[in-house]
């Protein structure tokens, strides 16, 4: 007999749960109030993306003279274009979901859904029809939305989201963006490169706090080079919009003001609504449902994946977190392995990371060999004219096993999936340098950083001993 799932939420953990569960023989259902995609494809990952390729393509341009390449009139972004060029590639990819669950028999059904008990649905759907549905076993796959702090007076034309950042029609000629984290520094680029003076204020030491301190002082450095006013270790008081500015006040700091105010200081988690107490689903100290290894919560038969259990907020863990609540259901025993979880940050130039970061790795006491390659030594860089930033690889310092890389420059997020693969399969950095890479490519800075962590690197000059 087939297992009835039902699915609450269609994003990346989501839509995959289903799409995984129906492979395997399930007859699966899909609640969704919003569009099949989640946050990641509608407000987040594609549509930034989008925007950043339209602004990289916008850089291209203008540096078009020193590849030897006249352009002769202004250069002139179109806004309204760039952004509708976006929300084209959001609808496309919504409908390529919408035809995977066609072709897998999967009911969408759109609307808000909740719990009842630990085996049925209630669903307010948008014609305003109620409607319940039986399940052997439940998926919560709702997600997180922006943070809307009450120190902020959002509007969503002055003082915006990073959700209203997507929806404007017109830029400012300046904006404040609270938060120097990935999301932050993320549209901080985006803003700068279509002409918008961006002042950001970020609260800990140093921006992008949770990467290397490496990666994270190259990252600063190419915000001063777009002149990006970066404030860090600062805490704003109070915020208010008087006329046409919106006005941050600083504390001693003084205060800055701009036409708007973007704020970027986390995510809550979409539990609101769905009956979780009711049905004795536990939650954590922050709100987040709380889940074992098999995604599993404290009710047998429900399964939460995503934003809203609390762990890593990536679209990547939510699918694999996804697969493996699907799998569970229909008999298998699969478990969450949280040890190598790349990231990939869209800034310009990218940022690509996996594994322990230096200052982690001292943190737990681990001895630790570290090699460096930068970019501008590399001559498929060059060749590119992309050579901002470095490879960094860091190896036990006994092992030589490769606990942690950090990227920044051309490809980052593409280029750190070779440390993926190698972290996976335990290799050492000496292995890794010994593999050959193919001349001339961006991967071979990966295998001079992995040579540098034992001073080997061909293409660096000779270490001066301390």
């Amino acid at each position: 007999m087939s297992k009835r799932i039902v699915v609450i939420g269609a994003g990346p953990g989501g839509y995959v749960a289903a799409i995984r569960a129906a492979q395997m023989g399930a007859s699966v259902t899909v609640i969704e109030d919003t569009e099949v995609g989640g946050t990641c494809l509608n407000r987040g990952c594609i549509p930034t993306k989008s925007l950043i390729a339209s602004v990289e393509a916008l850089a291209g341009v203008r540096a078009a003279e020193d590849y030897g390449i006249e352009v002769r009139g202004e250069i002139v972004p179109n806004v309204p274009r760039i952004y509708e060029r976006a929300g084209k590639t959001v609808a496309l990819l919504a409908k390529g979901i919408r035809a995977l669950f066609k072709s897998r028999n999967i009911s969408l059904i759109e609307g808000k859904g909740s719990l009842v008990d630990r085996s049925t649905v209630s669903v307010m759907q948008r014609d305003g029809q109620t409607s319940r549905f039986e399940a052997d076993a439940i998926i919560i796959a709702t997600g997180s939305n922006p943070s809307r702090p009450s120190l902020f007076p959002f509007d969503g034309k002055k003082v915006l989201t990073s959700d209203d950042a997507l929806r404007l029609t017109t830029l400012p000629k300046s904006m404040i963006i609270v938060g120097a984290g990935v999301i932050g520094c993320e549209w901080a680029c985006i803003f700068r490169e279509l002409g918008v003076e961006v002042t950001m204020v970020e609260m800990m030491p140093r921006a992008l706090a949770t990467e290397d301190e490496e990666i994270s002082e190259l990252l600063e450095r190419e915000l001063k080079k777009k002149k990006i006013r970066l404030l860090t270790g600062v805490r704003i008081e109070r915020m208010e919009v008087v006329a046409d500015l919106v006005t941050a006040s600083l504390g001693e700091k003084g205060e800055v003001s701009a036409e708007t105010a973007l704020i970027s200081v986390g995510r809550t988690f979409n539990t609101d609504g769905l009956n979780l107490d009711a049905v004795g689903v536990k939650r954590g100290g922050r709100g987040e449902i709380a889940v074992n290894s098999r995604m599993e919560t404290s009710v047998a038969g429900i399964y939460a994946v995503g934003d809203v259990t609390g762990g890593i907020l990536l679209a990547h863990v939510a699918s694999k977190e996804g697969i493996v609540a699907a799998e569970n259901i229909m008999g298998h025993n699969a478990t969450m392995d949280y040890s190598v979880v790349p990231s990939g940050i869209f800034t310009l130039p990218e940022i690509g990371s996996v594994g322990l970061r230096e200052f982690e790795a001292k943190e737990r006491g681990i001895l630790v060999k570290v090699g460096r390659f930068p970019f501008r030594a590399l001559g498929r860089a060059m060749a590119a004219g992309e050579y901002t930033g470095m490879v960094k690889v860091i190896a036990h310092g006994v092992t030589d096993r490769i606990l942690g890389v950090h990227i920044m420059g051309p490809h980052a997020a593409d280029l750190i999936h070779e440390a993926v693969v190698a972290m996976n399969k335990g290799m050492t950095a000496a292995e890794l340098g010994h593999t050959i890479h193919a001349h001339p490519t961006f991967a071979e800075a990966f295998m001079e950083a992995a040579e540098d962590v034992e001073g080997n690197c061909i293409h660096l000059p000779k270490r001066q001993q301390a």
